[in-house]
């Protein structure tokens, strides 16, 4: 059995008492659908504005149970006409289960587990302006809080713990929400924001959305060899589909450092070309190609029931709709090895993110980056503008329009953190089985 397909099925037990750690202020399934996530579901909630009633009800209907989450209660008295008023904050978890997706992936009764591999927080800001991508690693070290329901017992909790793998958190809580509660309050004990809005995908959504889309194109710097996953890969363009488009997302010996960190810069490269193809072939305007790509999700996913009504959707969908791809970034959170390997923690590099999230501020990635996460720049991308060349840009020596609005100034993150934005156009690191 290879590697990849080789989770260890866990089961949440009440635990005595544990000293949990203070918040980590110094220092975003499985692995393998974080780069597609994020950006499925923007096209997901742009779907309810574009279909009719019928086939939007028809998407919910389509959708698993709901699921209730404690922190849903600050969406009381949120009007659900029109664009959301203010920020959302929707996490996407990506679940290694096996069930219900058939042989492909190893047989489900011996082979699944309840591990959220992947984990994104996706956020949109007050005004509409920007929207940022947090990918957790999956082996990130963090303090689960006191308050998830006992398995065993759904009228209790489960003891506060720390230095826990963030992908084993799905598997705390009651059969009922699957977890996906602890999930959530875990990630917002971490970043410090509420999150009421959560969303649980599996292998299959991935694969019906790349076909649904009609592929997406990706750019590979160096050949990808993957046994695990049976990815094969030459240097230069490809367009990606169904079960290749599901193995790109989910290799990790085949690129990067072979490391998880390594697949996340991988996925964000798809990720962000994902999001450029939404916006420039006219899908957000072709009903029927949104139609197939939200059921294709929906019917792979379970939503939170803040998310499973259409007026809701629809409200997200039109904040999301006009934002510009420059503002659109995909962040790694930063982290470092822990003693011994095998494991990640949050570094002093975190702190900036949070501090963007908290502070509703767009940020600006840093140019310099660590090298052994950052994909390469396709050199088949346009060349950057001559800045000698004139432009049509207003003379800087003009007044401001003082109707304009100012927006909130941006926060330059720190060297060190990597991501990447929606429009920047870049190329998946590879390795070969000599690499590796």
């Amino acid at each position: 059995m290879n590697e990849e397909l080789r989770p260890t099925t866990r089961r949440a037990v009440k635990t005595p008492s544990i000293a949990r750690h203070g918040k980590l202020k110094r220092r975003s399934a499985w692995k393998t659908i974080a780069t597609i996530v994020a950006s499925t579901l923007a096209v997901v909630l742009v779907s309810g504005v574009s279909v009719g009633a019928y086939a939007a009800m028809d998407l919910v209907q389509t959708a698993k149970p709901t699921v209730k989450l404690e922190s849903e209660k600050v969406l009381e008295g949120v009007p659900d006409i029109g664009a959301i008023d203010g920020g959302v904050n929707l996490l996407v978890i990506g679940s290694d289960s096996r069930q219900g997706q058939g042989m492909a992936f190893g047989d489900p009764d011996e082979e699944t587990a309840v591990l959220n591999d992947v984990t994104m927080l996706l956020h949109i800001s007050q005004d509409h302006s920007h929207v940022e991508v947090i990918s957790f690693p999956r082996d990130m070290l963090v303090s689960v809080p006191g308050t998830c329901v006992d398995p065993d017992d759904p009228s209790d909790t489960l003891s506060a713990l720390s230095s826990v793998k963030i992908n084993t958190v799905l598997s705390y809580g009651g059969a009922e929400n699957g977890g996906m509660d602890c999930v959530v309050k875990t990630v917002e004990q971490l970043v410090g924001v509420t999150i009421p809005f959560a969303g649980v995908v599996q292998f299959l959504g991935v694969a019906g959305l790349s076909e649904a889309i009609g592929g997406v194109d990706v750019c590979v710097a160096e050949p990808i060899e993957d046994e695990y996953t049976g990815t094969f890969l030459e240097a230069g363009p490809h367009t990606l589909s169904g079960m290749a488009a599901l193995q790109f997302l989910r290799t990790r010996h085949g690129v990067g450092d072979g490391s998880d960190l390594g697949r996340i810069s991988n996925q964000q490269v798809f990720m962000s070309s994902l999001a450029r193809k939404v916006q420039s072939d006219g899908t957000l305007a072709d009903p029927v190609k949104l139609f197939g790509i939200a059921k294709a999700v929906l019917s792979n996913m379970q939503l939170s029931s803040s998310l499973g009504n259409i007026p809701m959707l629809v409200s997200i969908a039109k904040a999301m709709q006009d934002v510009d791809l420059s503002k659109i970034a995909f962040i790694q959170y930063p982290t470092s090895y822990v003693d011994g390997g095998g494991a990640v923690a949050p570094n002093w590099l975190a702190d900036s993110v949070n501090q963007a999230l908290q502070q509703d501020v767009p940020v600006v990635l840093p140019t310099v980056q660590d090298a052994d996460f950052a994909s390469e720049t396709d050199p088949n991308a346009a060349p950057p503008a001559d800045p000698a060349a004139p432009t049509d840009a207003a003379d800087p020596a003009a007044p401001a329009d003082p109707a304009a609005p100012a927006g909130p100034p941006a926060a330059a993150l720190p060297d060190g953190v990597s991501g990447q934005t929606a429009a920047d156009v870049r190329c998946s690191s590879g390795r070969t089985l000599d690499d590796q």
